[in-house]
């Protein structure tokens, strides 16, 4: 299991890939910034994934943004599942 790629929940509609790549380059390199869109009306399903640099940096993500508020939404940041 990848340890640096981090399942990001509960993002505001208002939430782009690039803001969310600025706000997690706080705690580290990112590799990529993606949010999960609707195929139908391409908006956003509210929430992404975020591949970090480092193990290191991913934990830091972690800590720093799980539970905090962005783009007025309290985000949820977590490892990633595989899919199953």
């Amino acid at each position: 299991m990848e340890k640096n790629k981090l399942y990001v929940g509960n993002l505001s509609w208002n939430t782009t890939e690039d803001s969310l790549q600025d706000k997690f380059a706080e705690a580290g390199e990112v590799i990529s910034a993606k949010i999960i869109t609707d195929r139908d009306t391409n908006r956003s399903k509210g929430f992404g994934f975020v591949e970090m640099a480092s193990d290191e940096a991913a934990e830091k993500a972690i800590e720093l943004f799980n539970g905090k508020e962005v783009d007025g939404r309290e985000i949820k940041v977590n490892l990633a599942q595989p899919k199953k």
